[in-house]
């Protein structure tokens, strides 16, 4: 399937906290969607050629002067099915000539609405379902030729349409799982209003990312940034496919990895696929660039830019090697801060790159987020035991140790994390969990062994249940896992005198510490 072929619907992003979920969504459903910035020129939309257009919500209001994001008003002309969720319910009334009026209070959380099954955006729903609202604004007059669809108690217009132009609008949001009955809307949107067939597979990801990386690369030699984890194993994989031996991986080792990893990545790579794999070490080079440094983004950024550095210097080994891959997902480059999204975290694969970077970008998974690129690895043919990884920070432990990297903190920290992971396997957890790790805060507490008063590290384990990175809960561990896992860091690495559990969720909190 070419890329021409791969239907898609485009989702505008004006800054609402649940857009990337809309996208996400929709692609569970079997059809692609990008999420794309509200200021989008009316060409690139034309070329993009989209089966339909969702407009997200957002937390500005359309009646304030700063912060209003408008669109162009001759989408709604293209003849391409419109829905409007929330805010771009709101943007459609104010844009075509209804109106918006802040109601005084906030609606929030779970709302009995009055929907008209007739419509094809509610067809084979009940009469009345339970939606999620989150709006202080609200349509209070319709634009001319839309008639209402959707009702509250409280809000008279929940949503609308004008069926001829296939524009809808609605106030509440499909997209989270405290609307019950929200995928089915949105079924209903892709497949009997933008008529959309549920095609979108990781067979059509891996013929449109080979051909775009054959065609970007144009018979140049590719370096490829291999840490041994999901992600930068499937990109690998997926641009040896695109240009078989003028790829080369390097591996950096920057001493901020976990017991035992560059061996495992050196034997994986090297003997099982073949792979052209230079391992560098860079043990000491890392750490003398990051002694005495605490704040979290100017480590990532550090460790951001000497990765930058390592791989200019291999790829002046390699004759006409000009192009770089790495494993970047959707999930980073959001977190890294878009143009209507604020910053949360570099990512030193995003935000972390240095501006003068000499080498082009290669990066396959951008637009994939976390569960898509497993399931592509499968499909590629990767083991188990590196699709099924959980996920490990670029940026390594030095993200984990909260306060000064130091070699003897890495050495408490590496041994107190291999111990969370072969526990959290022996328990036959490892599978079922997003993440799990160890964390070193740079504080000391008193305790007692053998009679005698400590003075020593606490660590932090950080366990965490979640689909895409976007969100995520603490999991409930059984005590008699936290048992053994506190009592083995404790008798077993020197240095460590108390262990605690972060029970905090994604969010407020995010996964890593820092």
């Amino acid at each position: 399937m070419s890329e021409s072929n791969i239907e898609n619907v485009i989702v505008i992003d004006f800054g609402g906290q649940y857009s990337q979920l809309i996208a996400r969504r929709v692609r569970e459903l079997r059809v692609f969607s990008e999420l794309v910035s509200y200021d989008i020129s009316l060409e690139k939309i034309k070329v993009k050629k989209p089966k339909g257009i969702i407009l997200s919500g957002s937390p500005y209001s359309i009646n304030t002067n700063d912060k209003k994001y408008i669109i162009s008003k001759e989408i709604f002309e293209l003849g391409i099915p419109v829905l409007g969720i929330c805010y771009g319910m709101q943007l459609i009334a104010y844009m075509l000539g209804g109106e918006v009026t802040n109601i005084g209070t906030n609606e929030y959380g779970k709302t009995k609405v009055k929907i008209d099954v007739k419509s094809p955006l509610f067809d084979g729903l009940q009469p009345l379902e339970i939606c999620w609202m989150s709006h202080k604004d609200s349509v209070s007059a319709l634009p001319p030729f839309f008639k209402i669809i959707a009702s509250t108690p409280n809000l008279p217009i929940a949503g609308f349409e004008e069926p001829f132009k296939k524009i809808y609008g609605i106030q509440f949001h499909p997209e989270v799982i405290h609307t019950p009955s929200g995928i089915d809307i949105l079924k209903n949107f892709l497949f009997k209003i933008c008529e959309c067939s549920p095609k979108w597979t990781t067979v059509s990801i891996i013929e449109k990312e080979v051909n775009e990386i054959r065609e970007k690369s144009k018979g140049g030699k590719v370096i490829g940034a291999l840490s041994g984890g999901v992600d930068s194993s499937v990109a690998a994989i997926l641009v040896s496919k695109a240009v078989g031996d003028r790829l080369t991986c390097i591996f950096v080792d920057h001493g901020l990895l976990r017991s035992g990893e560059a061996e495992q990545v050196e034997k994986t790579f090297k003997e099982n696929f073949k792979i052209n794999l230079i391992m560098v070490d860079a043990k000491q080079r890392f750490l003398s660039k990051l002694k005495g440094v605490t704040d979290p983004e100017q480590k990532r950024k550090i460790i951001g830019t000497e990765f930058i550095r390592v791989f200019e210097e291999e790829a002046k080994k390699i004759k006409d090697a000009d192009y770089l891959v790495q494993g970047t997902l959707y999930s980073d480059v959001i977190e890294s801060g878009t143009k209507n999204a604020a910053r949360i975290k570099s990512h030193h694969n995003v935000g972390g790159l240095p501006d003068d970077i000499k080498l082009k970008l290669i990066e396959p998974l951008r637009m994939l987020f976390k569960d898509e690129v497993r399931v592509l690895g499968i499909e590629l043919g990767l083991p188990e035991e590196i699709v099924l990884r959980q996920p490990f920070p670029g940026p390594g432990l030095a993200i984990r140790i909260i306060g000064e990297v130091t070699e003897r903190r890495l050495e408490i920290l590496k041994k107190a994390d291999l111990i969370v992971v072969e526990e959290i396997k022996r328990a036959g957890l490892y599978n079922k969990i997003w993440q799990s790790f160890a964390v070193l805060p740079a504080i000391k507490s008193v305790g007692v062994m053998g009679d005698e008063r400590t003075y020593d590290y606490p660590i932090v384990i950080r366990a965490v249940a979640s689909e895409d990175a976007m969100t995520a809960d603490w999991v409930r561990l059984p005590y008699k896992v936290l048992e053994r896992l506190s009592s083995r860091i404790i008798n077993e690495v020197d240095g460590v005198n108390r262990v605690v559990y972060d029970i905090s969720s994604k969010p407020p909190s995010t996964i890593e510490w820092e």
